[in-house]
């Protein structure tokens, strides 16, 4: 059986975030959030965050402003934008997101040595932190229609997908209803852990 763990990025927004909760409470599946912290200076947004938690998601750190992958602010040896970026973000997010899981800014959904640098990676692991990629990203912020299909194409390529899906004004919501059918229609298993591939940096078990 395949499996499936849903998680949205670049929230939360207002007007969009609580449809993307509402369609997922109707449907009885959860997910991960992963935020970018400053929009949590935003009260409305805090407050969707709040809801995520409050529902069952999981909550987690994107980076503080998502603008520079972390690597690349290391090659140009901005190690205090680094981990202003981790750091300063996990501040803001405080009780939200007790299991400290921090996905990197991808520029686009890649994974390459722009990620994180090493020293970055490093403070992740002294922090505690757990680091989640991920193996499916349909570009929903691209083509908010055509990326059901190309997620449902990935899901029946692999047996365990992360896939990134966004809560922003251009993203996944329009679809999201469908692409929840589709899985269960598939006999997909909708999950809300992580596999060890998509994991650069976990806790001892």
């Amino acid at each position: 059986m395949a499996r499936v763990t849903l998680t949205f990025d670049n929230g939360p927004t207002p007007g969009v975030t609580e449809r993307v909760l509402d369609i997922l409470a109707a449907a009885g599946v959860a997910a991960t959030f992963f935020v970018v912290a400053d929009r949590l200076r935003n009260p409305a947004a805090r407050a969707l965050a709040e809801r995520a938690m409050a529902e069952g998601h999981r909550v987690g750190n994107h980076t503080l402003t998502h603008t520079v992958p972390l690597g690349e602010l290391e090659q140009h040896g901005q190690l205090t934008s680094v981990w202003r970026e981790i750091d300063d973000a996990q501040h803001l997010l405080g009780d939200l997101a007790p299991e400290r899981y921090f996905r990197p800014y991808g520029a686009g959904g890649v994974l390459d040595d722009r990620l994180l640098g090493p020293q970055g990676l490093a403070h992740l692991t002294d922090g505690g932190y757990q680091v989640i990629t991920w193996n499916c990203v349909p570009r929903d912020w691209i083509d908010p229609v055509g990326w059901v299909d190309v997620a449902m194409a990935a899901v029946a390529s692999q047996p365990w997908s992360v896939v990134v899906l966004h809560d922003v004004k251009v993203g996944a919501l329009d679809r999201l209803p469908d692409f929840l059918e589709r899985l269960t229609a598939a006999g997909v298993e909708i999950r809300t852990d992580f596999p060890a591939d998509v994991r650069l940096v976990t806790l001892p078990v």
